[in-house]
Parts: C-alpha cells; structure tokens; sequence
C-alpha cells in the first residue's frame, strides 16, 4: 500500500493545478498544510483555500490574504479553468465521463473535485458538463486513530451503526478509520462500499489510504457493490458513504436480511434534517440501524457530539 504522509495531503492535491496557480500557491503550501479543506477555482473570480476557521485568497503580487480586493487578486481565467480540468482527469477526458455527469472526479490520494458548468441534456438526462466554470477540490485527509473511541463505544453493539454529519464536518474520515479498526482490531470480513473513490482512495488498484483488511468495491454504485459484496465475499460488515436513494434503501435492505451488518454515513446536520429524510426514516423503521451518531460541525472535524439509540429517536 503506498503510505501519504497527511501532512503532504495539500501539496498532493494542489499538483492538479494549473501550472501558474500551482506557482503562487506553492510558498504557502507548508503554512496551510494542516487546515487547507478545499480549493475553489472560479472562473474570472479569486482562488481560494478553505481551512478549517478561515478562507485565503493570493494577491496578484504573490501575498496571502483573508480579504478579497478584485483589483489586487490572483484571478483564474479559462486556460486556468482548461488546464486543471484536464489535469484532474489524467489527460483523458472521456475515460472519466461516468464521474463527470455526476458532477466530481475522484483523482489519486481520494481527493475530489467537484465540477461546475453547463450541462448537456440528451434522453432528459445529462450526458455531459461544458463550458466549466468552478471547480472544488476538497483535500482528502486521513486521520488513522480518529474512530478509536467511537468504536469502543460501539465494541458491544452488533446493529447497524448511521453516522451523521454537515458537509466537511469528518464522516468519510470516521468511516474510513471505523473500516480499518473493524476489519483489523475485531478481524470482521468488511466490504468497502467506495462508490467515489474517497474512502480507499484507489488508484490503478493502489489503495492510497489504510483501509486494513477490508475489501474494496472501487466505484461501483452503492446499491450493486453491496449486493455483489454479499454474493461474493460473505461480509460480516458493509461500510459505504453517503446513503439516500431509494436503491440504497433496497440494497441495505436485502443486505440486512443476509445478516450483514451495515455502517454507513449520511448527509444532515441534526436530528430535524434527519427526520425529513423519508428513505433513511424507513430504514430506521426497519431495523437497519441500531445506533445513530451525531458528528460535530466542521471546526470540530470528526468529533462526536451525541450518540442515540435509533428506538430512542423514533419515540421522540
């Protein structure tokens, strides 16, 4: 497995960059190391780095600022806009389409990039993104320790576990290392659902990242990777990111009548979001949770702030 060092996580993620963004954004690499978040790339707009309680932007002079002022701002033009998008794709646009239509790439280390444009509709569906306007590259970290307590909490509890949190506030980091513990420390059989390569991080079969023992299902739909994975691997857990739709709910379904247990994170930020969210409701309601986790928001970036019994939740 190739070993990242965390701390290089930002200089690995920003090497996608057009070669004069790259060139400005270089000598504050190692100040920003440890709390860059995201890169935003607007078009004719200033960059931007996102930490954890700050955003940064680079003056045409080549300093760093938290204030904007258009007229002193390193700006990104369309060569800029071109020149990161093929980057991001490996020089090799269409081989990336599938990701493409749905809006990110996932590039070597998991990092992700999310992707912003004019969308081309063919058979009332989008077949392709031109004319891209911003990218958002969020930097994939791994905190290898992270979930140590929560899984101590959680040792003696055979049920499906639903981790929830607002964007950037640590689900994938959490899973990825709750995964590692249980197919290492319990030696579970675990599936690793990694519909969009940020849990493993998979690059020509390598995983990036520490993932222990598990066995990874790269980019495949959720819903078809955990039904291969309990033909196929006999699973005692499946970890996946990110549920919601109404195949994930059958999958997850067919999944726990198997006697998988399921471990899984979805997207709200607190337990009235959570109840507006009609398919992982059902999935309360049938049983494939027995535990609910509340992360913190994302200055407290996997953090748990309240565990709850799904009986508990679905009485008040």
């Amino acid at each position: 497995m190739t070993k990242i060092d965390d701390n290089g996580r930002l200089r690995q993620a920003s090497a996608c960059l057009s070669a004069s963004l790259r060139k400005k954004l270089l000598p504050f690499i190692n100040q920003l190391e440890g709390t860059a978040m995201e890169i935003r790339l607007r078009l004719n707009r200033p960059l931007m780095i996102i930490c954890i309680n700050s955003k940064y932007y680079i003056t045409a002079d080549g300093n760093l600022t938290s204030s904007i002022n258009d007229k002193y701002m390193l700006t990104v033009t369309k060569s800029d806009i071109e020149e990161t998008f093929q980057s991001i794709c490996n020089y090799s646009v269409y081989t990336r389409q599938n990701e493409i239509v749905n809006g990110f790439v996932t590039m070597q280390g998991g990092h992700r990039a999310g992707i912003c444009g004019t969308a081309v509709i063919g058979n009332c569906k989008i077949t392709n993104i031109r004319d891209i306007s911003s990218i958002n590259i969020r930097i994939a970290r791994q905190h290898r320790g992270c979930a140590q307590k929560l899984y101590k909490q959680l040792k003696n509890d055979d049920g499906g576990v639903l981790i929830c949190g607002a964007p950037c506030s640590g689900k994938t980091t959490v899973l990825r290392d709750l995964a590692r513990i249980l197919s290492t420390e319990s030696e579970k059989n675990v599936s690793l659902i990694d519909e969009r390569g940020e849990l493993a991080g998979t690059c020509s079969g390598v995983y990036q990242n520490d993932i222990g023992m598990c066995d990874v299902y790269d980019c495949y739909y959720k819903s078809d990777g955990m039904i291969q994975a309990i033909r196929s691997m006999s699973p005692d857990v499946v970890v996946c990111d990110e549920i919601g739709s109404s195949d994930d709910v059958i999958a997850i379904e067919q999944a726990i009548n198997s006697g998988v247990r399921i471990i899984a994170t979805v997207h709200t930020s607190n337990a009235e979001e959570l109840r507006q969210k009609e398919n992982i409701m059902s999935l309360l309601r049938f049983g494939a949770f027995s535990k609910i986790v509340f992360l913190s928001d994302r200055t407290k970036i996997g953090q748990v702030s309240k565990i709850s019994e799904v009986g508990e939740f679905l009485d008040t």
